[in-house]
């Protein structure tokens, strides 16, 4: 599914933030309109706060209205009444909230403290968090406010700092009802005092998602690439435990992870037994994880009885255990119940060996990046 195209800008000084409308909506004054514009009096598109066309930019288009404008739109299909996007000074136009789903996720910045070998949003040094904060304080207040679910991810969503708290004031504010899925390195609340002021904004409803890889120490931290990781994160649940933030553990499963992870599976319930869920999940081939490839990638069949084996130690003991990103056809299923459909809906697809399995309506089905890089015992059952 895209959710991003490109034109040609015009009158675009910074991001613009708009709800897209194809017909003549209520509020012009946070709304952009996407029509063909050709012959459009400029009197009867005042007020908008953007333009967007499939249609050149000469004179049949009403530029004199000074309106940002992004013209020569490559695709406008994806685009639909409603959905929340930002216009930028190089003609980008992205979409940032579709009011149909439930995989709406605030990006906060591209930095990092760590470098996953498995990253699929590799990180980038440059200082981008006033940028994205400015367009997620204004989405925020496009966002309905009957929203039931949304996500924080980045990069190191907590290198916003203060501004991570503040954004985290806003959705209680102005989204009362929906629940924040926050995904985080966790490494930044092994200093207590951030972990009490995240704890003191108050949200009622958040989660964070930490990841943790191993139980030993040096091997989480080659994952990260971040010496020390391992100990910080640690720390940072213990605090974040101490103030009543519910945590959920995310495990990337691979070849690197999956040697110890009965061992993990035995650390989490010994010294983390106050995480709400524990999620094991199959490798994203995107990002980082293609250039590692000789490291990483395990078929998952080939992996299913270790997968199976810290499930069941977990779940006997009463820990919530979740499986994603893989398929019904590598999982034994005796664990099927764990299994969630978990990928994101403008990524997920399936493949032609699905074509008339059983299973596939409850099957999490695959990552577009996965088309190429998947099990080779996928089957339909």
């Amino acid at each position: 599914m895209r959710l991003s195209t490109r034109g040609l800008p015009a009158n675009i000084t910074e991001p613009v933030v708009g709800r897209i409308a194809t017909t003549t909506p209520t509020n012009r004054a946070e709304s952009v309109l996407l029509a063909d514009l050709r012959g459009f009096p400029p009197a009867t598109l005042l007020g908008y706060r953007g333009l967007l066309t499939t249609a050149h930019h000469d004179d049949t288009l009403p530029h004199s209205t000074g309106l940002p404008l992004v013209h020569s739109i490559r695709d406008a299909d994806h685009l639909h009444d409603g959905d929340i996007v930002v216009l930028d000074q190089q003609g980008g136009v992205r979409t940032l909230f579709r009011p149909a789903s439930t995989h709406n996720t605030l990006f906060l910045t591209e930095r990092c403290n760590s470098n996953c070998l498995m990253c699929s949003q590799p990180p980038k040094d440059h200082d981008d968090t006033k940028h994205f904060l400015a367009i997620n304080e204004e989405l925020i207040r496009l966002i309905p406010p009957a929203t039931s679910v949304l996500g924080i991810t980045g990069g190191e969503p907590t290198l916003l700092r203060q501004d991570l708290f503040t954004l985290i004031a806003l959705l209680k504010e102005r989204l009362p009802n929906a629940h924040i899925h926050l995904l985080t390195n966790g490494r930044l609340f092994a200093w207590p005092e951030f972990a009490e002021r995240f704890a003191a904004v108050g949200h009622p409803d958040l989660v964070l998602g930490i990841p943790l890889y191993s139980d030993a120490a040096t091997l989480h931290d080659y994952i990260v690439q971040a010496r020390g990781a391992f100990d910080q994160t640690v720390t940072g649940l213990h605090h974040l435990a101490r103030w009543r933030v519910p945590v959920e553990l995310r495990v990337v499963l691979h070849k690197l992870s999956i040697p110890r992870l009965r061992q993990l599976a035995e650390y989490i319930y010994r010294n983390l037994p106050f995480v709400v869920h524990v999620a094991l999940m199959g490798l994203e081939p995107t990002g980082y994880a293609p250039y590692h490839r000789d490291k990483l990638w395990l078929d998952p069949y080939e992996y299913q009885g270790h997968l199976a084996d810290a499930v069941d130690y977990l779940s006997v003991r009463g820990m919530h255990v979740s499986i994603y990103n893989l398929q019904r056809c590598v999982l034994p299923p005796s664990i099927w119940a764990n299994a969630r459909q978990s990928i994101s809906d403008w990524k997920n697809i399936y493949l032609p060996e699905c074509e008339g399995c059983a299973e596939r309506a409850s099957c999490g089905g695959f990552f577009q990046s996965e088309e190429r890089l998947h099990s080779s015992h996928i089957h339909a059952l």
